[in-house]
């Protein structure tokens, strides 16, 4: 038994320090270059969308500042990509985006088997239903 906890000790310990070592290989490439490359959603109010002038705007803009500001001391040393759902991961994966900041539920299946790295959640929704009052006093 005491074999079997120090095998698994031993597998936690490597898949962390492997998991350090590609984090910290991406926070070199977006220093080098000079500013952060943000995967964002093609349009979505209030998350991220382009103003009349091209400026985005928006909540996962805002992040995507915050990470900009944190590495460079600077929150405009960020550019934007615009990506749909279906090039999101692919993007990130292939280093085309440094961050993705943008709506993407996060599942046991796309942490498990994507090969990225999920942060904390900064939004929660849910859904409902909306029933006329009268049905109420069935």
């Amino acid at each position: 038994m005491r074999k079997i906890s120090v095998l698994v000790g031993a597998i936690i310990v490597f898949a962390a320090c492997a998991s350090a070592a590609q984090a910290q290989s991406t926070l070199d490439a977006v220093k080098a270059k000079g500013f952060v490359q943000c995967g964002v959603n093609t349009g979505l109010a209030g998350f991220s969308q382009p103003d009349s002038k091209g400026v985005w705007k928006g909540l996962d803009v805002d992040v995507c500042r915050a990470v900009a500001a944190a590495v460079f001391g600077d929150a405009n040393k960020v550019r934007y990509t615009p990506l749909t759902a279906q090039q999101r991961f692919t993007a990130l994966q292939s280093g085309e985006v440094d961050v993705l900041s943008r709506n993407t539920t996060w599942t046991i299946t796309r942490d498990t088997s994507l090969g990225l790295n999920f942060v904390g959640v900064n939004y929660y929704d849910g859904q409902g239903f909306m029933v006329p009052k009268k049905l109420n006093d069935l």
